[in-house]
């Protein structure tokens, strides 16, 4: 009888207790429990939440060595969604900056200090590839030439053109047909071919979209050209 009296204090305090602590964590504040964790002896937990993934130059998921150009190209999607091409954290051309057109969109870049020389898009279903011609071919030793497709990238390419551009290190070039989805970087006085390519081919049974495939995604690090290089 003499025991009763402590027993049902500490079944009180052992109430409150736990009481205590499911507020908390109903609450989410979660104050008392690390305390306690403290007095057993059972190691700190931490109620602070990770930091959102750190957003390198173009969204890449990792920074570029030094001396590389960080890039990411998307083509556009089907003849709705315009593509983009995004160097150094700058967008060269996309539908934003209202520079981007049906065909090919080409952004010509000094090799050496990764400055925009010049952007334009070409009309590849009834335009005049001449002009595609005309404007690659002055273009100087280590001129970067970033690419990406739009709509329909393939009908008036003609066999001058396609050797033009696996001069510059295409090695997919001569399979680009109609409506495929594309994206490459070359440049002027490429040695190999270039490792920046993708290219999904129009096929009515893969498409995602009812007449195009899907768009196309490059990203990477381009060397820098020295300007020693010859």
């Amino acid at each position: 009888m003499r025991l009763a009296g402590p027993i049902r204090i500490i079944v009180v305090l052992l109430t409150v207790g736990l009481t205590w602590i499911l507020a908390g964590v109903m609450l989410g504040t979660q104050t008392g429990f690390p305390r306690i964790q403290q007095l057993l002896g059972g190691p700190d937990v931490s109620t602070t939440v990770d930091p959102r993934p750190r957003r390198y130059k173009c969204g890449l998921h990792q920074p570029c060595p030094e001396k590389h150009f960080a890039f990411r190209i998307t083509s556009g999607a089907a003849n709705v969604i315009g593509p983009k091409i995004c160097l150094e954290d700058q967008m060269l051309m996309s539908s934003i900056r209202n520079n981007v057109g049906r065909g090919l969109n080409v952004a010509l870049v000094n090799g050496v200090n990764g400055e925009l020389i010049e952007a334009k898009s070409f009309d590849m279903w009834d335009g005049d590839v001449s002009n595609l011609l005309s404007f690659l071919r002055p273009i100087h030793e280590g001129t970067l030439v970033l690419i990406a497709s739009y709509d329909d990238p393939a009908t008036k390419m003609n066999e001058d053109a396609r050797k033009m551009l696996a001069e510059l290190g295409s090695s997919s070039i001569k399979d680009v047909g109609f409506r495929d989805s594309w994206v490459f970087v070359g440049a002027k006085g490429i040695q190999d071919k270039s490792p920046f390519e993708q290219l999904i081919k129009n096929n009515k049974n893969s498409n995602k979209y009812e007449g195009w495939p899907e768009a196309v995604e490059l990203e990477g690090c381009i060397p820098q050209r020295t300007l020693d290089a010859d």
